[in-house]
């Protein structure tokens, strides 16, 4: 599920990972300018508040630079996951949406902007 937030025309849209299922988490990659290929694992997060994240995200075996989050849309009722990934490289953090493929095993993550201008 990837929420719309406007006309095709004024979002920007690209798959900067890709993920499998893995016990209770996921492993994947992230692909960005500045990280290159980066081996991903999101592994679930001992909550200590509702608004804590329910998954931690991991470069290689234990840097994290990111965190994730259970969401359902309101739209379809559909899950999918909300990450937030951040990294001193980046001029800001990077917002993303973990969706499920259709008719394929896996998950993409989609990162998307706004063009507001």
């Amino acid at each position: 599920m990837v929420a719309s937030r406007g006309t095709k025309e004024d979002t920007n849209m690209a798959t900067i990972g890709n993920f499998t299922a893995s016990g209770n988490g996921f492993v994947g990659s992230v692909k960005t300018l500045a990280l290159g290929t980066v081996k991903t694992k999101i592994v679930p997060a001992e909550r200590s508040s509702e608004k804590a994240p329910d998954y931690r995200i991991f470069a290689g075996a234990n840097i994290e630079f990111g965190a994730m989050w259970k969401k359902k849309s309101q739209d379809t009722g559909r899950e999918y996951h909300s990450v937030k990934l951040d990294d001193p490289s980046f001029p800001a953090p990077i917002y993303a949406t973990l969706v499920e493929v259709e008719g394929e095993e896996g998950f993409s993550l989609i990162w998307s902007r706004s063009n507001r201008d």
